[in-house]
């Protein structure tokens, strides 16, 4: 059951709810609306309720005692101390004396004080007039389902998840440093003289001219189209990035033409809007104008001509590294600090400037969009107003682009920022993430936070994107990674190589990595089918045990499809780990290559996990299909020869289709 009520007038229409539902007029039936400008929302929480939600964010699964701002932010690093990261996910359900979802249809900054500042009160605050507020609850009697009930019909009021090519689910070698075409394919090189699989390289702006979108550079890259071609004969894809921020310069056919139709961000006074980013100074695309949105997503074809397939954008919240008025006031501020005799306030203060013009809201308001309100009308709004919709339009660009530029056929597509409503065009990585091991922790509680969300097509860099990795590291996050639908090694330049070969002998990088390609019918086949049926790849344990007191509290293991329980080792020099199991199942060791099957018991047990060896655990009434041996691509993987992990006798409900068309039908599904 799902009620819409309206707090004053949305100021844009935000696109995120494709079925609606019938406007309500009746007083809030659970929580309370204190003031509608500015709006605030209360809810008085039981001692023991759990809050499930917001995305993309930190801390934990249950977002119980901290406070979090919805406000796409260029946050490298994201660690406990920050309230916001790279997406603004402003859905919540609450689980406990009463069962309900909330959801705040906002493109603004929104506050979720989930008993910070009062223990047991849940408070929603915003600034901005406007907003329609979503009240979800079970449909049934039965609370046993109410969680993934909840859930489902959210995800159905916001539309599909999008589904990527199956290629997209294959190992992406990243980093921002392979700077020429010999470095990609040194990569491809040493994957197959390891044995190690692989399906993509990513490009990161090193391959661009000048730092200039949709060019290449011909000096690093002699032959685009060739390699491109090179590669795909060798099942290997290219991945570009394409960034936010277009380059200011003259003669730059991108800048001039969208300069000439208007399509760029202005300012008050309507000049253009201008920041520097990693081109120095950069304009930006209005990406609310329908008009702009098409140009945008037709440049795409200037890589896809050369045989690119996939895509992932960046820098699209929009980052801003400064504004000229934000660098005049800062060196203004320098002037004060000469020759001034700096004490314990006045020091901190002075070493804390060079790095403020980043991301100032100060700039997010020196610029307009056009924009349009709910009932169709156009008119001009300042960006901090609609600022969490940004990256999302900028990932609906591409994708209705790349749909004109190839249409029938599916392209991969994943971006940084996001808002509810861009899962329907694109996934998302998880954001500049380090190498640290609570950031493995971080991607575990985020995973079925954005699959509520809307997002299954998501991951973490693998290795860590900041600071310099460890052997054990990279190859307790690859044992993560693969079960997450985008699983992607990515590192920055001036970090230490940890490609799964820059470690030495690599049979133990090459036994993780199989199980990968073993298990990419069944990956492939939950994620369709939750993709379809709306609902959530990665749960928590409560929303499948919802009275098991013991799985409440569990935060580090997720129940993955309706079939296999994950336990991820995340802690260094660990041996293994204690692991509880909510029913009796079968536990599956992957070491050496190989699957070895036992029972187990329902309980809590200490589970030995070697570095080189990946243990999950099956049902005991489910099976699951895998292939009988490793790929080392996609392309490779043999659907002929299924056999089955877990009850043999329990039949499986497979999907399978040709991997690349827009047509999607569970009428596909054969059991096996």
């Amino acid at each position: 059951m799902v009620e819409k009520y309206r707090i004053g007038i949305p100021p844009v229409k935000t696109d995120a709810i494709v079925n609606d539902v019938d406007f309500c007029k009746s007083v809030l039936s659970t929580g309370t609306v204190k003031s509608e400008h500015p709006f605030v929302y209360e809810y008085a929480l039981g001692k023991d309720d759990i809050v499930f939600g917001l995305g993309e964010n930190t801390r934990g699964i249950n977002k119980r005692g901290f406070h979090y701002i919805s406000w796409c932010s260029d946050k490298p690093g994201g660690n406990e101390s920050d309230t916001s990261l790279y997406g603004a996910h402003n859905f919540i359900v609450i689980f406990g004396k009463e069962i309900f979802g909330l959801y705040f249809d906002t493109a603004a900054r929104i506050e979720f004080d989930i008993g910070w500042t009062e223990q047991n009160t849940l408070s929603v605050k915003c600034d901005e007039e406007g907003l329609n507020l979503y009240l979800i609850k079970s449909g049934g009697s039965d609370k046993k389902n109410a969680l993934k009930d909840i859930v489902k019909q959210f995800r159905t009021m916001i539309g599909q998840s999008y589904i990527p090519p199956f290629w997209g689910f294959g190992f992406q070698q990243s980093r921002w440093g392979y700077r020429t075409e010999e470095d990609v394919r040194e990569v491809v090189r040493k994957h197959k003289e390891q044995s190690l699989p692989l399906d993509s390289v990513c490009l990161d702006i090193d391959y661009m001219e000048d730092y200039m979108d949709f060019t290449i550079d011909s000096k690093k890259f002699s032959d685009f189209k060739k390699l491109n071609e090179d590669l795909l004969n060798e099942g290997i894809h290219l991945i570009p990035i394409i960034d936010a921020g277009i380059k200011q310069k003259e003669g730059y056919p991108v800048y001039e033409e969208g300069k000439e139709k208007g399509f760029f961000c202005k300012k008050s006074d309507g000049s253009t809007f201008v920041a520097g980013v990693w081109p120095g100074k950069s304009v930006f695309t209005d990406f609310f104008r329908d008009d702009a949105r098409a140009w945008f997503g037709s440049k795409y074809k200037a890589l896809t001509d050369c045989g690119v397939e996939g895509f992932w954008n960046d820098m699209n919240e929009p980052a801003l590294f400064y504004t000229e008025e934000g660098l005049n006031e800062l060196f203004q501020k320098f002037e004060t600090y000469k020759n001034r005799n700096l004490d314990i306030n006045s020091f901190f203060e002075f070493t804390s400037l060079a790095g403020s013009t980043n991301n100032q809201l100060s700039d997010y308001k020196r610029f307009y969009h056009q924009a349009k309100k709910p009932n169709g009308e156009s008119f001009t709004i300042r960006h901090d107003r609609v600022h969490n919709m940004y990256g999302a339009l900028m990932t609906k660009a591409a994708r209705e682009g790349l749909d004109s530029i190839k249409p029938g056929k599916r392209t991969l597509l994943y971006s940084r920022a996001s808002c509810i409503g861009s899962h329907r065009y694109g996934g998302i990585w998880m954001g500049d993430n380090v190498s640290q091991w609570n950031n493995i922790a971080l991607e575990i509680r985020m995973l079925p936070s954005l699959n509520m969300c809307g997002f299954l097509y998501t991951g973490a860099d693998i290795g860590g994107f900041g600071d310099s990795s460890s052997r054990d590291l990279v190859l307790r996050w690859l044992a993560l990674g693969v079960f997450t639908p985008l699983m992607r090694n990515h590192a920055a330049w001036n970090t230490r190589n940890q490609e799964c070969y820059a470690f030495g002998e690599s049979s133990d990088f090459k036994s993780v990595l199989s199980l990968r390609y073993v298990l990419l019918p069944y990956i492939y086949s939950e994620f369709v089918k939750a993709s379809v049926n709306n609902e959530m790849m990665f749960r928590p344990l409560t929303f499948d045990y919802p009275e098991d007191e013991i799985a409440r509290d569990i935060e580090d293991e997720l129940m993955l499809g309706n079939e296999v329980l994950i336990a991820p080792v995340y802690q260094q020099n660990a041996k293994g780990r204690l692991v509880y199991l909510p029913e009796d199942m079968i536990q599956v060791t992957w070491e050496k290559c190989e699957a070895k099957e036992s029972p187990i018991q329902k309980g809590s047990h200490y589970i030995s996990v070697p570095e080189d060896t990946v243990v999950f655990f099956i049902k005991n009434s489910r099976s699951i299909p895998i292939c009988a041996k490793p790929a080392f691509s996609s392309s490779e993987v043999d659907y002929s020869a299924l056999s089955k992990l877990g009850n043999r006798n329990a039949p499986y409900q497979l999907y399978r289709d040709d991997g690349f068309t827009t047509e999607i039908n569970l009428g596909n599904i054969v059991q096996i």
